[in-house]
């Protein structure tokens, strides 16, 4: 407990920054929750059978996670592009492939997240969701 109390009081004004400013979070909960997906890719990738598997799956992932940091739903981005790629010819031209990234303008509307917004039901004053 000593050791506790004389670590705090020594790292006092780092401990209280979030007091000088309102934007600084009280916790890092976020950049936990950020670096997660990380650390579970890392501890996944020790059970790859060869290099080219573990870079086919930082692959994936890769999509994956930058699909959601574009608040795209990763299933459908995914399903998209295996609708579409096989389809196209962008080995002459790798500019084609610049409407299927995961902020245009074309995929953010065929893939965006959407969320059920509540309905309310004026005869009885309730919410119920939509479908």
């Amino acid at each position: 407990l000593k050791k506790a109390l004389g670590y705090t009081l020594n790292h006092k004004k780092y401990f209280t920054n979030f007091l000088l400013d309102g934007k600084i979070p009280l916790s890092n909960n976020l950049s936990e929750i950020a670096v997660k997906p990380v650390a579970i890719t890392r501890k996944n990738s020790l059970f790859s059978d060869s290099a080219a598997g573990a870079e086919a799956s930082a692959t994936v992932f890769s999509i994956i996670n930058t699909a959601a940091a574009n608040n795209l739903d990763a299933y459908k981005y995914l399903e998209y592009l295996f609708r579409k790629l096989p389809n196209i010819n962008f080995a002459s031209n790798y500019s084609v492939l610049d409407e299927y990234l995961p902020w245009a303008d074309k995929i953010q509307f065929e893939c965006k997240i959407t969320t059920a917004e509540p309905e309310i039901n004026q005869k009885e004053g309730s919410c119920s969701e939509s479908a």
